[in-house]
């Protein structure tokens, strides 16, 4: 069954092109690991909660923007496969040094999830 990774963080508005590159470096990577489908959203429409929303959830500053992403993947084993092949270094494109996250990883959420409901997509 599908497995899904979801992702929630801030990122400089400013930086947006920088966060699309990096992005497309890592994405891709995710793809020739196994993924089906990945996704980088940036906020367009997300209103302030009374409680809590979006942006308190991840502290973002007035001069940042809310991403939502999520990685689509077969099943759990090519997700945990794949994020073995992530953490082991050997791959460029996952070196902080040289693909740096354009925004402060320490606000991200994240986390894996089994999906309950699946309708069918488009086609």
């Amino acid at each position: 069954m599908t497995y899904i990774d979801g992702f929630v963080f801030a990122v400089p508005t400013a930086n947006k092109q920088k966060f699309t590159d990096h992005a497309n470096l890592g994405d891709a990577f995710f793809m020739e690991l196994g993924a089906t489908r990945v996704l980088e959203c940036w906020a367009d429409d997300v209103p302030d909660g009374k409680l809590t929303d979006f942006r308190k959830a991840v502290q973002a500053k007035d001069d940042e923007t809310v991403v939502f992403s999520w990685i689509e993947w077969p099943d759990k084993a090519t997700r945990d496969a794949a994020f073995a092949k992530m953490m082991d270094g050997s791959d460029p494109r996952m070196d902080p040094e040289k693909n740096p996250m354009p925004f402060d990883g320490k606000r991200m959420i994240f986390g894996g999830f089994t999906p309950l409901v699946e309708l069918p997509g488009k086609g």
